[in-house]
């Protein structure tokens, strides 16, 4: 089998995929596993990449993605213009809130306000989130692991959300 990591597109020839030291037949989607792979350096590998099937919907990079996000605990609130880092699968990357499309209540998802200048603790938002540097994500509904975010700022979790 040949594997494609993200969002590098380094390709490499899967020889075998362990979990805790034993051989597995088949990963699923959310799976930490180690691989021997041919023809590719650890140090080309770098915290955050995801493996994927080449030739079946193979993981690419996002440039930029919607993401439904629950504010937990920020102080003053957060508007557009805002980039905390977002712990996504193993990846820690500054993401900025580049269009807030709407508040909403948390509970039921009615929308409360469209294009919202701030949202505050306990409130909820869609909103388009930037990443600062190449990152893998996908949609929460299609890939689970792939698709749930915390965002942290001052050494805490201030929000967490869902790729749409």
């Amino acid at each position: 089998m040949v594997v494609v990591f993200a969002p590098a597109g380094i390709s490499a020839e899967v020889k075998s995929v362990e979990m805790h030291h034993e051989k597995l037949e088949v990963a699923q989607p959310g799976d930490n596993v180690g691989f021997n792979i041919k023809g590719v350096s650890v140090k080309e590998i770098n915290r955050g990449f995801v493996a994927s099937d080449s030739k079946n919907d193979p993981a690419q990079g996002a440039q930029s993605f919607k993401a439904q996000v629950i504010i937990l605990n920020h102080p003053n609130g957060f508007g557009v213009g805002y980039t905390p880092v977002l712990d996504c699968h193993t990846a820690h990357i500054a993401c900025k809130f580049t269009q807030i499309l709407n508040r909403m209540d948390k509970r039921s998802g009615a929308v409360l306000e469209e294009n919202p200048k701030k949202v505050k603790s306990g409130e909820a938002c869609i909103a388009i989130l930037t990443p600062q540097k190449p990152l893998v994500v996908e949609s929460f509904q299609e890939y689970a692991p792939l698709g749930r975010f915390a965002v942290r700022d001052m050494r805490q979790t201030v929000a967490v959300g869902v790729v749409k």
